[in-house]
């Protein structure tokens, strides 16, 4: 692996046992039982530390070794874990959060004075600041060298251990006074396996470590290695047995044992070397999972952004090319060919799934991340605050991901700093102190919905529409619903006076993330109880890249409505009043594509409704014919459209024609306003 490579890897990696230490840690903060909780931090900070080993990255080692120090005193039951010291070890995961991030921008880690302070703090915890160089000195002279055999197991690189990362580990507890490889343990070249570990070392290290500590080095793969641990005091004999039990291993023992001017016991240079090679494992056996975390961990590989976005690219001119010769099998009436492209417009179709869910990753990573800001904030403004996630699992398209990340961190913020009642606050009322903030994620109709809850304050209806008709953005004769009240929050320029304490900040950078939401084809409505509560609803669409659609025809341009919003067409509707429909007794406002766009040419004897749906609100669009579903590419709209309200971007179709994709979230928005003006 070239070394940037393995840089970019250490730096993904970190990154994922930086989120779970964190999460980790702020659950053993609510009071979680320790148990695995713990153990699960430690090993976080252990393989962040001995992978920076393996690329001198010396700032984070040392620091993180710190850490692991007192995690380690937890994990034992000799260190107490009070919410000091959560907080300082929280305050270490952002500044080896930090480190890494300079590991990504090409530095080495070294963030020069700024982990200083935390670093005396954590020597503090472990008793090393007060201790005079005189005792450190004396507590090196009496470290003793003990000698350490070890043959890591031919699975060891399957399961994700790097044997250097434990040699480097074991450093970090005294001198490495001497160390030798096991050559003979390696297979002839033609019966090697790439995938297997044929390493051995004995090592002789100098330390004041105990034997338990020793072989706690080696803990995490206790079970892909054979460890043997000599004292300090042992015999000569000791050294003979070793070799008796691990053959392959005599000479490397000589010669650690001449490295360190001891004795080599003659018997031990009369240990007969096996015949016996380690043999390549078996390409169809695969190894027994110890956990399920393991398994998963072997059946995943990391694949570049980039990558993958070509891919998706390529698909979608694949499925373009495909309806092409469709178009041209219909034409050339050719049974076999006709047949043809069926089949590979259904292995088309399968492709197409298949690399979007390659893109889909769970939300579940971006709502934890919002457990650290609800903590500290709550602890910053003395509330007591406590966060429920359900829906972890629900998948999303990773650049959807990535950019509700801001829009929900602002709701979130909005919910701790002026949604919920201080602890003081909540039980005058009759509340319990503890608040709750509840973010959860779920299917609807192919989109996906996230819910920001709390159970604070509310909003006041009278305050907002007070402040409303004061900025004139309502006027005092309206009659508006609760949800278009709570819906002015969204208008630009509204905000509230600071002396309205119940609702200061609630309308401060809400368009901003109105205008984000809506930029990735989505929309946000609020729902809000004055003194129980504000919920609001984010709905999305699963993917940005490929879309199925329903195709119709105005004149000579095609539209494409996404396909999940769609409920029904029906050729004709009895017409109420200008704009107005009945469906099945039922008043359905309509939109005629021909007067929106204004399009010429005289429009059918016999138009077509295709009824559509988004967010509770309903609408008929009036088209002139129904030319059937398509899978839509994506294309970004040309600057001279860029501006356009009701459409989302276009598609190319099979015949090489441009449709539209219209935006029906804001088309039914726009119709709403025209309709309640």
């Amino acid at each position: 692996m070239d070394l940037d490579e393995g840089l970019q890897a250490f730096v993904a990696e970190a990154g994922e046992l930086l989120v779970e230490m964190e999460s980790g840690l702020l659950k053993l903060g609510r009071g979680e039982p320790h148990g695995e909780l713990i153990h699960a931090v430690f090993r976080a900070a252990h393989t962040i530390k001995g992978t920076a080993g393996l690329f001198s990255l010396e700032s984070i080692v040392v620091f993180t070794h710190a850490v692991e120090s007192i995690l380690d005193g937890v994990r034992d039951g000799s260190r107490v874990l009070d919410e000091r010291l959560i907080v300082l070890l929280l305050s270490c995961a952002d500044h080896i959060t930090a480190m890494v991030d300079d590991v990504a921008r090409g530095g080495q880690g070294d963030l020069g004075e700024r982990g200083v302070p935390l670093l005396e703090q954590l020597h503090r915890y472990l008793g090393l600041a007060e201790q005079p160089p005189e005792q450190a000195s004396a507590a090196m002279s009496e470290a003793a060298l003990w000698h350490v055999s070890v043959q890591f197991g031919e699975d060891v690189f399957r399961q994700g251990m790097d044997p250097a990362a434990f040699i480097s580990y074991l450093s970090q507890l005294g001198e490495l006074a001497a160390v030798a490889v096991v050559d003979e343990t390696l297979p002839p070249a033609a019966d090697m396996d790439a995938e297997s570990c044929y390493l051995g070392f004995e090592i002789a290290l100098r330390t004041v470590a105990d034997q338990g500590q020793i072989e706690k080095a080696f803990e995490f793969v206790q079970r892909q290695c054979t460890l043997h641990v000599l004292p300090p005091d042992a015999a000569p004999e000791d050294y003979v047995r070793l070799a008796q039990r691990q053959p392959l291993h005599a000479r490397a023992i000589a010669e650690v044992l001449n490295a360190t001017a001891r004795t080599v016991p003659p018997a031990l240079l009369a240990v007969p070397a096996s015949s016996a090679r380690p043999k390549a494992a078996a390409p169809a056996a695969a190894p027994a999972p110890h956990n399920n975390g393991e398994a998963r961990e072997n059946r995943t590989i990391r694949v570049d952004a980039d990558r993958l976005g070509h891919l998706i690219t390529l698909v979608g001119e694949l499925i373009i090319a495909s309806a092409r010769t469709g178009i041209a099998s219909a034409r050339l009436r050719d049974a076999e060919l006709r047949d043809s492209t069926e089949l590979l417009a259904s292995l088309v179709e399968e492709v197409r799934d298949s690399a979007l869910q390659l893109r889909m990753v769970r939300i579940g990573a971006t709502f934890r991340r919002f457990q650290r800001m609800v903590h500290d904030v709550a602890r910053e403004q003395g509330k007591e605050i406590r966060l429920l996630i359900s829906g972890e699992d629900v998948e999303l398209d990773k650049t959807l991901v990535e950019r509700i990340a801001d829009p929900l961190t602002h709701l979130v913020r909005n919910a701790v700093d002026h949604g919920l009642e201080s602890a003081a606050e909540r039980q005058a009322l009759g509340k319990p102190a503890q608040g709750t903030i509840t973010l959860n994620a779920l299917h609807d109709a192919g989109t996906i919905v996230i819910e920001v809850s709390d159970d604070g304050r509310g909003l006041a209806r009278d305050k907002i529409l007070e402040k409303a008709i004061a900025l004139g953005l309502a006027g005092a004769e309206q009659n508006l619903s609760d949800g278009e009240v709570h819906a002015l929050i969204f208008e630009p320029g509204f905000t509230t006076a600071s002396e309205v304490t119940n609702l200061s900040g609630r309308g401060v950078g809400m368009d901003v993330v109105r205008e984000n939401i809506e930029a990735l084809r989505g929309s946000i409505t609020i729902d809000s109880t004055e003194g129980q509560g504000t919920t609001v609803r984010v709905r999305l669409p699963l993917t940005l890249a490929i879309i199925d659609c329903l195709l119709v025809r105005v004149g000579e341009s095609s539209f494409a409505l996404p396909l999940s919003m769609v409920d029904e067409c029906v050729a004709g509707l009895e017409e109420e009043a200008e704009g107005l429909h009945q469906l099945r007794g039922e008043v359905l406002p309509t939109i005629v594509l021909r007067d929106l766009f204004r399009l010429s040419g005289p429009a059918p004897r016999r138009e077509s409704v295709v009824v559509v749906r988004h967010a509770g609100q309903k609408a008929g669009l009036v088209v002139d014919a129904l030319l059937g579903q398509i899978q839509a590419v994506m294309k970004p709209l040309s600057p001279l459209l860029a501006g356009s309200r009701c459409i989302s971007g276009s598609t190319i179709l099979g015949g090489g024609e441009v449709a539209l994709v219209l935006d029906l979230p804001a088309l039914l928005k726009l119709n709403k306003e025209t309709w309640t003006c």
